[in-house]
């Protein structure tokens, strides 16, 4: 069905007129993302943004939550005042169903476990007008894709991934969910103006190589970083030959480069998507301005003019890739795969393969995994690897269910996951001997960190394609080519298996019995929000103190953290994803996975208080209860991965003032400002190593506060020798309010205070 359809309607109608002022306030051609981009600004521009350079404030059509993250977004928007959100919003149950045994099995222990999580957020999205998709219904990215993206709108979702909805052609953008809040109440949205990324692809894909290759060689370019605030383009005759859902993959998995977001012009592939999905006016609305869902010609005749970074990859020529282990940005083509793994003494074996997951489980994937588990049997070969299978949502997994796939899946030896996240977050009870034993995983999934899937630091994660990772598991090697090699069968024999083949939708259509939404109330206003003051999984929340206008001082180091730091290192997923709606318990978690660069240890710690060595939250409350502030300390790209904002709550709640780090990732650092916290930078990135253990710290220059201005650091040290460094920080006056009301919350809260009652 059609969500929205007058708001759509509505972006359409006003679509041209909003393209033919930005490209006249810019005097040039429009790249897709700019047109996109000016035609949802909060108020009309007056003149051309500055890209990577001026703060804009835009209005995005909607905004999509998970329930991981939609508890605290929600305990949020619950306290600043407003009756009913004001753009359309959604919930998604995704990420607390453990994948343990088997989707009938694990779903029933979710809703038993998880029932007090599920009726707060069925309760309180009943309340504020939010459409709520209940436990099962599948993972948000694909419920999203099949009934709510529309080319040429804007969205926010609070997951990272949120930007696969790019496959349908709209800009859709990971936040924290205080993000989620201001959009929900109806304010306006702030985002530094992007750069542009533009990737021509050429040619046309055949064989093994599908969509998930483009994003695994882009990642190999760019690197984790090398997207951080720009958005990325695909356009070229490669880019339209692409399936819509294919198109998803490729955006999705952007978040893995730190890109704002990824995006496709509109083209016939979307509109039979959209078609497929029973949503055949949004096509014709579309079609109606089809230009004004593309780049201007001019752009793709001379990219280079256009772009702030150009990358050409042929797709005549690419090859599959497989990424990792432990950071999805390691490529190496299927062809040098088995020499890398001699070269780094990688595990050879595939202990489990696993495929799905928010990235790849379209019916394209799915169908084309499922041919080759046919051909593999028909050839005699049987899966020698573990191997589970995750629909991205009830209405592909019943499809495919008719369809045949999950049977064949089935006599093959696959086991069929519920439609969730499962081991793609951590949420995976998998079944080991030995967890220090170094082994291998294949997956589909977007993204491969240390401990990512299933909490083992011994466990080397690779991504692939859903195609590659089948017929990885057919051989259990990972030096395995399927484009060259043999394998042996029952029978002794040597065979190949066949290039796979698969439907970009089905030949019969999708269908569903019950696709799991429920509409809310009309009136929510007698709706009583479900939340038990016992509970251990969800806590009101109390607002964040406001700045004492002062300078800080005597500020304790609580860790100074060494490389790589992502969210799931400041605020691990898995077993913890049960505490995301009780602030106080979660934090118990906070920066347990951060390496401590003074004895390179996770969560060990010096307190400075008694000199011994601690976990890392208790010393933070140690610190809190004698009313001393800390300061974490961290390396580059600090905050990447997932969009979670109790990375940056956690921090919050525990005492912690400052955040200094050699670099940021956007949504963490937004996350950070949101909350009321000061993130700055090294001016100068080597005097990270002027930092001492015992060191305690002033932060000098928040009396004069301004846009631009240096701060400066005090290091006191241990033998009473003092350094000061300069910092850097890239507030503007509005998340200077921010900062001086206690965080954004405080300053909602204060403006829907001050509004004169109707």
């Amino acid at each position: 069905m059609a969500f929205d359809i007058d708001l759509i309607q509505k972006v359409y109608e006003q679509l041209p007129g909003k393209v033919t002022a930005a490209r006249k306030l810019l005097g040039r051609p429009l790249t897709l993302a700019e047109k996109t981009l000016y035609s949802h600004t909060y108020e009309a521009p007056t003149r051309a943004y500055g890209r990577g350079h001026d703060y804009v404030n835009f209005s995005p059509d909607r905004v999509a939550m998970q329930d991981a993250t939609a508890q605290m977004a929600l305990l949020q928007f619950s306290t600043c005042g407003r009756d009913k959100v004001a753009v359309p919003s959604t919930v998604h149950c995704d990420h607390l169903i453990q994948a343990k045994t088997g989707a009938v099995a694990d779903l029933a222990t979710a809703m038993d476990v998880n029932k007090e999580v599920y009726d707060f957020l069925a309760s309180i999205s009943n309340k504020y007008g939010i459409g709520f998709w209940r436990a099962g219904a599948g993972i948000i990215h694909q419920v999203v894709l099949e009934n709510y993206a529309f080319p040429g709108g804007m969205m926010i979702g609070t997951d990272s991934h949120t930007p696969n909805a790019g496959g349908l052609g709209m800009i859709a953008i990971g936040v924290g969910g205080a993000d989620a809040v201001d959009v929900m109440a109806g304010l306006p949205w702030e985002l530094k103006m992007p750069k542009l990324i533009g990737v021509k692809l050429t040619g046309k894909m055949s064989g093994w190589t599908s969509a998930k290759d483009i994003i695994l060689k882009v990642a190999g370019i760019l690197t984790v970083k090398g997207g951080t605030g720009a958005i990325v383009e695909y356009f070229g005759e490669g880019a339209d030959s692409l399936s819509c859902t294919g198109k998803a993959t490729i955006c999705n998995m952007g978040a893995e480069i730190g890109a704002t977001c990824s995006m496709f012009g509109y083209d016939e592939k979307m509109a039979d998507y959209l078609r497929g999905t029973n949503r055949e006016h949004v096509a014709q609305l579309a079609n109606a301005v089809y230009k004004d869902l593309r780049a201007d010609q001019e752009v793709y005749d001379n990219p280079e003019a256009f772009y702030d970074l150009l990358l050409e990859i042929n797709l005549d020529s690419l090859e599959p890739y497989v990424n990792g282990p432990f950071t999805p940005d390691l490529a190496t083509p299927i062809s040098q795969m088995a020499a890398a793994l001699k070269e780094h003494g990688w595990p050879e074996d595939v202990e489990v393969a696993l495929i799905g997951s928010c990235t790849n489980s379209s019916y394209e994937d799915i169908s084309r995994s499922a041919f080759i588990a046919k051909n593999a049997m028909d050839k005699g070969l049987k899966a020698k690897s573990e191997f589970t299978i995750t629909p991205g949502s009830e209405m592909v997994r019943f499809t495919i269910e008719r369809d045949g796939m999950l049977d064949t899946f089935g006599k093959m030896g696959g086991v069929v996951l519920a439609n969730a996240c499962g081991p793609c977050i951590g949420q995976w009870a998998r079944h080991v001997t030995d967890p220090n034993k170094k082994n291998t995983i294949v997956t589909s999934f977007n993204r491969n960190f240390a401990k990512r899937n299933d909490g083992l630091s011994s466990t080397h994660a690779f991504v692939a394609s859903p195609e590659i990772v089948t017929a990885l598991a057919i051989s259990g090697k990972l030096s395995f080519n399927p484009l060259t090699d043999k394998l042996k069968n029952e029978h002794g024999e040597e065979v190949m298996l066949d290039e796979p083949v698969g439907f970009e939708m089905p030949p019969n259509g999708y269908a569903v019995e019950d696709a799991g939404y429920h509409a809310p109330a009309v009136d929510g206003s007698k709706v009583q929000v479900l939340v038990d003051p016992a509970s251990d999984r969800l806590q009101l929340l109390q607002p964040f103190s406001g700045w004492d206008g002062k300078d800080m001082t005597g500020l304790k180091l609580l860790i100074k953290a060494f490389g790589k730091c992502t969210t799931d290192h400041i605020s691990m997923a898995g077993p913890w994803l049960k505490y995301r709606g009780h602030l106080d318990n979660i934090s118990n978690n906070m920066l347990i996975g951060a390496i401590n660069a003074f004895n390179m240890d996770t969560n060990k710690v010096k307190n400075q208080l008694t000199g011994e060595y601690g976990e890392v939250p208790a010393v933070a409350r140690a610190y809190k209860a004698k009313h001393m502030g800390s300061i974490v300390v961290g390396d580059e790209n600090y905050g990447e991965g997932s969009s979670r904002e109790h990375a940056a709550m956690e921090p919050r709640h525990l005492g912690v003032q400052v955040i200094l780090v050699k670099s940021f990732a956007r949504i963490h650092e937004t996350n950070l400002k949101k909350q009321g916290m000061l993130a700055i930078t090294f001016c100068e990135k080597t005097d990270y190593d002027k930092i001492q253990e015992d060191d305690s710290i002033d932060i000098i220059g928040l009396t004069t506060f301004a846009p631009g201005d240096q701060l400066t650091l005090v290091l006191n040290h241990k033998d009473g020798s003092k350094e000061e460094i300069k910092v850097n920080q890239s507030y503007n006056e509005q998340q200077i309010e921010w900062f001086k009301a206690g965080g954004a919350l405080n300053v909602i809260r204060r403006n829907v205070a001050a509004e004169p009652v109707a």
